[in-house]
């Protein structure tokens, strides 16, 4: 009875140190939300890279169906190409 009166009084830990684990844990939490962040802000960067693209093949499609120089089937014909996602 000793031994389990001395550890209720005194915790698991002995002397009144907690464990180590929550050391470990601040740095791992900080590490992994730094991470998430970068990785959030990379894949972001790459989809409005290729989406600039895109929106730039409209953009001279569409002057140049404002100048006259294709046609209305043709304009359909070639937007509908640039939306189509790509085939791998």
């Amino acid at each position: 009875m000793e031994i389990i009166g001395q550890v209720l009084a005194d915790g698991p830990w002995h002397g009144g140190y907690g464990p180590p684990f929550p050391f470990l844990l601040f740095p791992l939490f900080w590490l992994l939300a730094i991470g998430g962040v970068l990785t959030a802000v990379v894949l972001g960067r790459r989809r409005r890279e290729a989406l600039a693209g895109t929106r730039a093949g409209e953009r001279v499609l569409a002057e140049r169906f404002a100048q006259g120089e294709i046609t209305a089937e043709d304009y359909r014909a070639r937007l509908a190409e640039l939306r189509a996602k790509p085939r791998t």
